[in-house]
């Protein structure tokens, strides 16, 4: 399997006001590799959603490295960044007025151009992306008038349409039912095998990560510990992170 994206002694944080730095966590190493679903669980405020944010380039990163496809991150444009790692964003869709195909076609923007013209191969893209989510017959519905499981659904083929070969996912199904978290988490399973995708879920569904996932990154305060998730539980790693007192999550 080849490594799509790799960090290298990476550190995360923001850049404040007057050239102030605040590190939020430093020394990450790991990699994501072709058809595989990696999952990110971690502890509250140990820096997951600001990893996210990095290796999307929504923030820069503190040092280290970020390579996609052993090219620095910082040296794609916008748009090849858009058409090499595709993003879904833990917010509820509500996708106002506009129909299922048509949030669909906005994953064709890196392609299209300014004016955002879809040609006979973009709408191949979208039917073929539709398809794979199970979302066909919704073609013409409106995003108002679906579940919530449905619209992420969508917002996965939106994801596929863009193309990209890495899919990051923060947090995809928080506001979901338990059934519509499996079928979500089985179809991104399926998604990473049939068509090659590098996925990387941010969740804190435990459970759903310890069946669905083929490598769990785990992040506490101060450890960053990466493998399959039958070692780390094994091993006692999880335990240790997860487990407080009468708790026992492991």
């Amino acid at each position: 399997m080849e490594n799509s994206l790799e960090l290298e002694n990476l550190s995360i944080g923001y850049r404040l006001r007057h050239g102030v730095v605040k590190v939020v966590r430093s020394g990450l190493t790991a990699s994501l590799r072709s058809g595989e679903l990696t999952c990110l669980l971690g502890l509250n405020g140990a820096g997951k959603s600001t990893l996210i944010r990095t290796l999307c380039r929504f923030q820069d990163q503190i040092s280290g490295k970020v390579l996609l496809f052993g090219k620095s991150l910082k040296d794609y444009t916008p748009s090849q960044v858009a058409s090499s790692v595709a993003v879904v964003l833990t917010d509820r869709t509500s996708g106002s007025g506009l129909t299922v195909r048509e949030v669909v076609s906005l994953g064709r923007y890196p392609y299209t151009g300014y004016f955002g013209t879809l040609t006979t191969e973009d709408e191949t893209i979208i039917d073929e992306s539709l398809a794979a989510v199970g979302m066909s017959s919704f073609s013409d519905d409106y995003m108002s008038g679906l579940s919530d499981g449905e619209r992420q659904k969508v917002m996965v083929a939106k994801a596929l349409a863009q193309q990209s070969p890495v899919i990051i996912l923060d947090e995809p199904t928080s506001f979901l039912d338990i059934s519509s978290r499996i079928e979500i988490m089985q179809l991104l399973k399926n998604l990473a095998v049939s068509q090659n995708k590098s996925i990387l879920v941010s969740t804190h569904d435990v459970e759903l990560a310890r069946r669905f996932a083929d490598v769990w990154w785990l992040m506490g305060k101060d450890s960053f510990q990466i493998g399959a998730p039958e070692d780390l539980i094994a091993s006692g790693v999880a335990a240790a992170l997860f487990n407080r007192g009468d708790v026992k999550v492991f």
